[in-house]
C-alpha cells in the first residue's frame, strides 16, 4: 500500500474521498475502491474487468506493452533456454529456483504421485468412447477428491501442498487416460524412471504389444511448450480457480472449475482455432483475400492467433515456439503445408498497416497447435495439452490465496437493469400486455 492517494468527488452530493494507491513492484499502481460504496453509495463498473486488478500476487508479472513475461521475476526466455517444467513447476510453487538436491527430490515426489487409483480408472469407462478430452477432464479432476480425501482440509497447510503435489502429478495421468478413451486403447501406467514430460508421451502413445521410446526432441518441444503455457497471471481460468478456492471449495474443485473455464475457443481453444483457421485458408494464394476479410468492419471474420488481450506487442512466447516449430517439422523429415503457410500469414500481416496500426502480433496460441500436431496429438487434445501445463499456474494461484491472510470469498456486484420492483398479478387477471 502506498501513502499517496487520489481524491473522488461525487458530483452529486459534492462528497469527496481519498482513494489509496496500492503499489507493487512493477507494473502501474491500483486504486483502492473497496470503500466507494459505503461512502458514496455508488459500484464501481468495470465489465470484463479490463481495468480492475482482483488480488495482489508474487507470481506472474506481464508487461503488455514491452511483450515482457516474467515467473517469480525470472525473464520466460531465459527459463525456456535453461531450465525445465519441472523446474519452473517448483519455482512458481515455492518462490525460488531450487538446488540440486531439491529439484531432485521434487522431482521424485512428483513421480511418486503419477498413479491414480485403480478404482478411479473405471470412472472413465462411464464416458462415452467419442466424449470430447476436455469433457472428461473435467469430471475426472471434479471427482479427485472422493479418492483423495485425506488431504483436503484447507486449513491445514500441509494438506495443501498435498493435494497441489497430487494435482500436478496426476492430471497428465487423467489427459492421458482421456487419449486412450478415445482411441479404445488401454491406459498405460506410468514410468516412475521417465521425465514429467516422456513420462506424459510414453502414457499418450505407449501401447502394451509393443516398445516405447521417448523421441528426445519431442520430450524437449513439450516441455518448452508446458513451461510456457504454465502460468499467465490472472486470466479467465485462473481467476475462475481463484474465485471457486474463495469459497472454501476443495482444490480439486477448483482446478476442475479452471478446467471448465479454460475449454471456452476465447481462452485455451485458441490454438484449435488457429488450425482450423489455416486449414480454411488453405494456400498461400488465399491469403490476401482472408486478410482483406479480417480487414473489413462489415465482415465478422477475424484472422484467429493475432493480437492479445494484454499484449500490445510482440508474444515473447510465441517468438520461442516459432523456432521449436522449426526444429520439430524438420525432424519429421521437411516442412507442413500448414507451418509454412502460418509463416507467410505471419509475414504479410506484420508488414500491412491495418495489423501495424493495431498492434496485432502473432500470440501463443498461433504456432502451438502446428506443434501438437506435428507431434501426432489430435486437436480434440489441444486443450487438454495446456491444462496439463496450466495446473501448476493454477495451484500456485491456489496456494498463494489461501495462505493469504486478507482472503475474502469473491463476491462481484452488478448493475441492475430489470424491472423495478411491481405488484404480483394473480393467473386469472392477466393479459398479454402484463
Amino acid at each position: 500500500m502506498s501513502d499517496r492517494t487520489l481524491k473522488l468527488t461525487d458530483q452529486r452530493s459534492g462528497k469527496t474521498i481519498d482513494l489509496p494507491l496500492v503499489k507493487g513492484t512493477l507494473g502501474p499502481p491500483g486504486i483502492g475502491v473497496g470503500h466507494i460504496y459505503r461512502e458514496l453509495g455508488a459500484f464501481s463498473y468495470d465489465p470484463g474487468f479490463l481495468s480492475t486488478a482482483s488480488c495482489q500476487s508474487n507470481i506472474t508479472y506481464i508487461d503488455g506493452e514491452q511483450g515482457i513475461l516474467l515467473y517469480r521475476g525470472y525473464p520466460i526466455e531465459q527459463l525456456a533456454a535453461q531450465s525445465t517444467f519441472i523446474e519452473v513447476a517448483y519455482l512458481l510453487l515455492y518462490g525460488e529456483l531450487p538446488t540440486a538436491a531439491q529439484l531432485e527430490d521434487f522431482r521424485r515426489l512428483i513421480l511418486h504421485h503419477t498413479m491414480i487409483n485403480e478404482t478411479l480408472k473405471r470412472f472413465f469407462t462411464g464416458f462415452y468412447h467419442d466424449a470430447h478430452p476436455m469433457a472428461v477432464m473435467v469430471g475426472v479432476v471434479g471427482s479427485l477428491s472422493a479418492f483423495y480425501h485425506d488431504s483436503t482440509d484447507i486449513a491445514n497447510p500441509k494438506h495443501r501442498e498435498i493435494s497441489a503435489h497430487r494435482l500436478i502429478a496426476k492430471v497428465p495421468t487423467i489427459a492421458a487416460g482421456c487419449y486412450k478413451l478415445n482411441m479404445g486403447e488401454p491406459m498405460m501406467y506410468p514410468q516412475n524412471h521417465l521425465s514429467y514430460c516422456g513420462n506424459f508421451l510414453h502414457m499418450m502413445f505407449a501401447v502394451p504389444c509393443e516398445d516405447y521410446e521417448v523421441d528426445p526432441l519431442a520430450e524437449r518441444a513439450l516441455d518448452i511448450l508446458f513451461m510456457l503455457h504454465a502460468d499467465h497471471e490472472q486470466n479467465a481460468s485462473t481467476a475462475t480457480v481463484r474465485q471457486a478456492g474463495s469459497s472454501g471449495a476443495d482444490p480439486f474443485a477448483c482446478i476442475a472449475a479452471g478446467i471448465a473455464s479454460l475449454w471456452g475457443p476465447a481462452h485455451g481453444g485458441a490454438n484449435e482455432a488457429v488450425l482450423k483457421m489455416l486449414e480454411e485458408i488453405g494456400d498461400v494464394r488465399a491469403i490476401p483475400r482472408y486478410i482483406a476479410r479480417a480487414k473489413d468492419r462489415d465482415d465478422p471474420y477475424r484472422l484467429m492467433g493475432f493480437g492479445h488481450r494484454v499484449y500490445k506487442n510482440y508474444d515473447p512466447r510465441a517468438r520461442i515456439i516459432r523456432s521449436i516449430c522449426h526444429e520439430v517439422l524438420e525432424s519429421r523429415g521437411g516442412s507442413d503445408p500448414l507451418f509454412e503457410l502460418a509463416l507467410r500469414l505471419e509475414e504479410i500481416a506484420l508488414n500491412d498497416e491495418y495489423f501495424i496500426e493495431r498492434k496485432l502480433y502473432p500470440n501463443v496460441d498461433f504456432y502451438s497447435g502446428i506443434i501438437y500436431r506435428a507431434l501426432g496429438v489430435p486437436v480434440n487434445m489441444f486443450t487438454v495439452m495446456f491444462a496439463i501445463a496450466r495446473t501448476v499456474g493454477w495451484v500456485a494461484h491456489w496456494l498463494e490465496m489461501m495462505a493469504d491472510p486478507d482472503q475474502k470469498i469473491g463476491r462481484p456486484r452488478q448493475i441492475y437493469t430489470g424491472p423495478a420492483q411491481r405488484d404480483y398479478v394473480p393467473l386469472e387477471k392477466r393479459t398479454a400486455s402484463d
